[in-house]
């Protein structure tokens, strides 16, 4: 018997008021796993209605229950399944957990080999723990499928949030020039991110502001997707993880939808530029593991400033 552990999980698909903190079986790394002490995890906006947090596939399955949420870890590896060998047990690591498989909101949790990143020396594990979805959904968006260059004029909607936070970052650290979108009150947060320019998107219409852009990242959707069009120049490209992201009819510009995808290369990239003091991830609190279902709810109601954070050991 492999023992017990804590654990938050959800017996029936539904809402935080569907998780529960108790105790769970532990699990056995199977082949190419590697065993994870979690020492922290994080939470992400809409995981909870996610057919994969709750069954086999992306886009409906079979039923997985019970299930344990939160897919960005960090932690020190426990144990090592058969054929892994590019870790070694007390290592630090961090990572995306691929989203049909139990995360992270637990004492332990397996996880592939091949989808784990050394963690940045730099920072705690808490800190570590709200880059990796977060992050690579940024580095994905704006290097791979943007193309982001140096000298790009970017725009990022929703230069406060998660992933809009570190979009900025990221963006201004490839060279861009970089123009984002945020409330009043988190103007003078996102240009302390980087962001050569903050539009109030309460007071000011960013198509007024913004022309010619080479890049639309788009963490918002509806009208403001809807909007983004007119603002990118002829060729340019809008990347949306909103929603999908159609061009109007007549456009040469081209729209990128993208469910981001576990990337240990992507890591390594994150990890590079967050040694290089260019990248800071920013985390809006810290709760213990217990309080995982009032963190789930306060992403259904609260504005934040980057990530909500579990603090499991």
């Amino acid at each position: 018997m492999n023992g017990t552990m804590r654990a938050v999980r959800g017996h029936r698909r539904g809402g935080p008021e569907e998780l529960i903190y108790e105790v769970a079986p532990k699990p056995v790394p199977a082949h190419g796993d590697v065993l994870v002490e979690v020492r922290a995890a994080s939470v992400t906006p809409g995981e909870l209605g996610w057919d994969a947090t709750w069954t086999d596939g992306l886009d409906g399955g079979s039923p997985r229950l019970p299930v344990v949420p939160s897919k960005e870890v960090s932690g020190v590896v426990a144990e090592l399944g058969h054929g892994v060998t590019e870790f070694r047990p007390g290592e630090a690591v961090y990572g995306l957990i691929p989203f049909t498989r139990d995360g992270a909101a637990a004492e332990f949790v397996t996880v592939p080999a091949a989808v784990l990143a050394a963690k940045p020396g730099s920072l705690d594990h808490e800190r570590a723990a709200s880059l990796p979805l977060a992050g690579l959904t940024a580095w994905q968006g704006l290097a791979d499928h943007a193309g982001a260059t140096s000298g790009a004029r970017v725009l990022v909607h929703g230069g406060a949030g998660g992933v809009g936070s570190l979009a900025v970052q990221i963006a201004a650290a490839l060279g861009g020039e970089v123009t984002a979108t945020a409330s009043a009150g988190d103007m003078d947060f996102v240009r302390g991110l980087g962001a050569d320019d903050v539009v109030d998107y309460v007071r000011q219409r960013f198509e007024d502001e913004v022309k010619d852009a080479d890049i639309v990242f788009d963490t918002v959707g509806g009208d403001t997707l809807a909007r983004s069009w007119e603002v990118l120049r002829p060729g340019g490209v809008l990347v949306s993880v909103a929603e999908p992201a159609e061009p109007p009819q007549g456009s040469d510009a081209r729209g990128v939808f993208f469910v981001v995808e576990p990337d240990r290369a992507g890591l390594e990239e994150l990890t590079a530029l967050v040694e290089a003091g260019r990248l800071i991830p920013q985390v809006d609190r810290i709760v213990p593991l217990e309080s995982a279902p009032g963190a789930y709810a306060a992403l259904e109601r609260e504005r934040r400033r980057g990530k909500i954070v579990l603090r499991v050991s």
